[in-house]
């Protein structure tokens, strides 16, 4: 499950980098907030480090329960 939140981690950090670099670029795409509004980068980071945590928790789940002799076995 940690190497899922790390590479997660890194992928939002290049995210947020980019994002901040293209900032005024996409100022004219923008309606209603700032280019470098800190709840729109707060909330982005929060759902996607959220969607990473699950997608990383429930293979890890599934996998803790599996049996090691029997997948041996198995295959």
């Amino acid at each position: 499950m940690w190497q899922g939140i790390i590479l997660a981690i890194g992928g939002i950090a290049v995210g947020l980098a980019g994002a901040l670099a293209l900032t005024r670029l996409m100022s004219g795409l923008l309606y209603g907030t700032t280019p470098a509004d800190p709840a729109t980068f707060a909330a982005a980071v929060l759902v996607l480090g959220l969607v990473a945590i699950a997608s990383s928790y429930i293979p890890a789940r599934r996998a803790a329960k599996v049996d090691p002799m029997g997948a041996l076995r198995y295959e």
